[in-house]
This record gives structure tokens, C-alpha cells and sequence, in this order.
């Protein structure tokens, strides 16, 4: 009876010392991974200090915003921190997004490297590698993490709504030639990651409004604002936080350009 009693201690002990273990470990994978969000958001609150510049209230000259804020971004100062950077993309609302974009020499180094080129899983905004970089194709893919803390495109799916969307229908890109490109909102989808609203080649108009049109019935609702097969878009894509193959696509359409 005692060598059993013995025996179950010992068990006992085991077990104990495993789920230590087991715990210790998933601490510190917590930890690594807030750690890294933290890190992730300090930096580029930091580009937002270093590069950009907002004036509240002004009213000529630059202004861009629904509330007549001027907003500029220094691409001198980010060009020397990473050469890849090719915009900036910003919401009024979500104002988390904020963030300047590059683009690398495929779509996979960026998923895990920050601006400054810091391994972290909040990873850069970029833009697809089969793009231009000057925003001038028909379609301008530009991917970004949904971060759990709410950073980076997390908050885009703010935009399942049409609530949100009639409150905030629009979305900025600045580009270092000195141009404000503001988006209008056209379509807001969950698709597949397979799907063919991720199509970059159209061979004919024809074929564009073909794949507008796709991207219209896919979308959570519909809005009033017109795209033809002059229209030049930026397709907004991140996962869902639902099932691995789902992406949520927010797609504006080129609405103006000072």
C-alpha cells in the first residue's frame, strides 16, 4: 500500500511539473506575442511623429480632410529609413489606420517585417508585387494584417456595415510625387482567397466591368457611387478573424486628385 501511495505521489508530481511546464510555456508564447504587438505599435507611432504632419483647421492649400485638416507626409525622412515605402494609406475613421505602404519584391516579405525591417507578425501594409507603384493601375491591391489588438487593418471590418460606411465613406492615399488621392468606398465583401476579386489582368474593358460587376454583387451592400471601365480602383484586403480562407475585400474607387 505505501510502495502504491509512493507511487501516486510520484504521478502526482509528474503531472504537476507537466502542467507547470505546459503553462510557463504558453505564458511566454502570450507574452511574445504582445510583446510583439506592443513593439509593432510603438514603431509606427513613431512614423507617424517622424513623417507626418497635420494642421487642424486649415482651410486652403493642401486641405484634404471632411474636417478641413491639412495632412502631409515627409517621404524624404521614410525613404531613409526603408527605399520600399510607396505610399501612405489613412481613414478619417478608423483613425487607426494610418500607416505608411510599401511594396516588396514579392507578396510574402512583408508579412512578417515591419517598416524599419524588424521581424514581427504585425508586419507592413503593402502592396501587391504585380502592381505599379504609382497607383495608376486599373486595380491596386494593398494587403494588411488584422492585428487582435486592433491595429493595422483590423478595423476595416468596421465596414460589414453600411452604417459605417454612410458616416465614413472615404480613404486617403498620399504618394511622393505630392498627390492626395481620395477613395470613395464602392464595395465591402467577404470572399475566398481564391476568389476572382483578387484578379489583376483584364484584357478589354469589357472584362473590367465584368469583374466591377463581380465585385459589386459580392459586397455586403450596395452604394450609390458610380465605376466604369475608366475607373481606377485600390482593392483593401485582410483576413476575416472567421475561417482561414476568407479574406474581407474593401474596395474604393478614385474620386478625386490634388
Amino acid at each position: 500500500r505505501d510502495r502504491r501511495k509512493k507511487k501516486g505521489g510520484i504521478i502526482s508530481t509528474v503531472i504537476l511539473i507537466v502542467a507547470i511546464c505546459v503553462f510557463a510555456f504558453s505564458a511566454f508564447q502570450l507574452y511574445k506575442i504582445f510583446n510583439g504587438y506592443h513593439k509593432g505599435e510603438s514603431e509606427y507611432d513613431d512614423l507617424v511623429k517622424l513623417a507626418v504632419t497635420e494642421d487642424k483647421g486649415e482651410q486652403e492649400n493642401g486641405t484634404d480632410d471632411q474636417d478641413g485638416s491639412r495632412f502631409s507626409v515627409d517621404f524624404d525622412a521614410l525613404r531613409q529609413i526603408n527605399p520600399d515605402v510607396v505610399a501612405w494609406i489613412r481613414f478619417d475613421e478608423p483613425a487607426v489606420i494610418n500607416y505608411p505602404v510599401v511594396q516588396g519584391s514579392d507578396n510574402s516579405e512583408y508579412l512578417s517585417k515591419t517598416f524599419k525591417g524588424y521581424d514581427n507578425t504585425v508586419g507592413t501594409i503593402f502592396v501587391n508585387a504585380y502592381n505599379h507603384a504609382d497607383f495608376n493601375d486599373r486595380n491596386t491591391i494593398i494587403y494588411g494584417h488584422y492585428m487582435y489588438n486592433g491595429t493595422m487593418f483590423n478595423e476595416l471590418e468596421q465596414y460589414h456595415e453600411k452604417s459605417f460606411w454612410e458616416k465614413y465613406p472615404s480613404f486617403y492615399i498620399y504618394t511622393p510625387d505630392g498627390k492626395v488621392r481620395m477613395y470613395k468606398v464602392f464595395a465591402a465583401s467577404v470572399v475566398k482567397d481564391t476568389s476572382d476579386a483578387y484578379n489583376l489582368t483584364y484584357n478589354s474593358d469589357e472584362e473590367f466591368e465584368s469583374y466591377l460587376n463581380l465585385c459589386r454583387e459580392s459586397s455586403n451592400y450596395q452604394v450609390d457611387v458610380e465605376v466604369n471601365a475608366q475607373s481606377q480602383i485600390v482593392s483593401l484586403s485582410t483576413c476575416t478573424n472567421v475561417k482561414e480562407d476568407e479574406r474581407f475585400l474593401l474596395q474604393g474607387v478614385l474620386a478625386g486628385e490634388y
